[in-house]
């Protein structure tokens, strides 16, 4: 039997700072920063689930919903929500925070895709995953749906 995994122990906070070199003329993150900071943090969950070295097959849908400024804190949260033979979506959220008020932003809201390597270079076979909440389940289901429309090419 395939070895399986739980959600929690792929899951992943990164925070970042936005700095001058991270914005653009209005003052706001670049939106291709934010990319690069959610591909990144996708991708160590994505590493944890499979223990193996992966890449990025694709990125569905990138919502932004907020500016983020120069100076603000960006915290990342991502977690695998679905296991296929080699492949795996992890869903990234991202929220800012105003370090002046305290106040907290959703910003983003991200849904990739990762295969797994082997060492020959080829996609190699990973965990099953176990949902062990029902938000886990939910966010399994909404997974599998997105991954039926990829696959149909939609």
């Amino acid at each position: 039997m395939k070895e399986s995994k739980p959600v929690s122990a792929s899951r992943v906070v990164m925070t970042e700072l936005v700095l001058p070199s991270h914005t653009n003329s209005l003052g706001s993150v670049f939106g291709g920063t934010v990319m690069s900071w959610i591909d990144i943090c996708a991708a160590i969950a994505a590493q944890r689930h499979s223990a193996k070295e992966v890449v990025t097959a694709s990125i569905d849908k990138i919502n932004f919903v907020a500016p983020v400024y120069k100076g603000w804190v960006v915290n990342l949260k991502a977690s695998v929500n679905f296991a296929s033979r080699t492949s795996m979506e992890v869903g990234v959220r991202v929220d800012a925070e105003n370090p002046r008020t305290g106040e907290v932003f959703h910003t983003a809201t991200a849904y990739t895709t990762f295969v797994a390597i082997g060492a020959d270079g080829k996609p190699t076979e990973i965990p099953s995953l176990t949902l062990e909440t029902e938000e886990d389940k939910r966010r399994a289901a909404d997974a599998q749906k997105r991954r039926a429309t990829r696959l149909k090419g939609k």
